[in-house]
């Protein structure tokens, strides 16, 4: 995929990311877990997740909505970018630190991260595919395989709000009127 279809791609949902990511956070998690997806391409329940994680060059806090997917008793993520060639700014923000905060529905957790094998990615990506068919036109697109990232919960904590950010990613600011 040219890096101008992942431009037109994120122009497309960009309002969409927008409106999720604030209800999300601004409910506390009771609302935005669980999202029809038909708008941009997917199933009508979609299970979303918040990772909260520090910008590598920045060193702001951004916190950033995923689909993800239980897997062998881990939360699995993926790091698709629409099938982009390049992987996600998320994705080198996280691998660059040891830990991660995340937050399902109303609970967040500190903890810690790693990229799933082989083995086990074919095993998690033929189920992840099952839940958002569109990963499978995603992995299509690109000569890069799409990591897949588990997460393991540590430690309890309190949940995200839209104040825990210090950063926000360019496709997730208001448009200007």
């Amino acid at each position: 995929m040219s890096t101008e279809s992942s431009e037109q791609i994120r122009d497309q949902r960009k309002d969409w990311m927008v409106v999720h990511r604030q209800q999300y956070l601004r409910s506390g998690g009771s609302e935005g877990h669980i999202m029809d997806l038909t708008a941009v391409g997917g199933p009508v329940i979609g299970t979303h997740c918040l990772v909260k994680y520090q910008g590598r060059k920045s060193g702001k806090i951004f916190i950033t909505p995923l689909c993800y997917g239980l897997f062998a008793g881990e939360v699995v993520i993926v790091a698709s970018k629409g099938g982009a060639d390049h992987h996600p700014s998320w994705y080198h923000n996280i691998v660059a630190q040891p830990g991660i905060e995340f937050q399902i529905a109303t609970q967040a957790w500190r903890g810690n991260w790693r990229e799933l094998n082989a083995e086990e990615r074919t095993q998690a990506w033929d189920y992840l595919v099952g839940m958002f068919p569109f990963y499978a036109n995603y992995q299509a697109s690109t000569t890069r395989l799409i990591p897949l990232l588990s997460l393991r919960a540590s430690q309890t904590i309190p949940v995200f709000n839209e104040g825990d950010a210090t950063g926000e990613r360019a496709f997730l600011q208001p448009a200007r009127s």
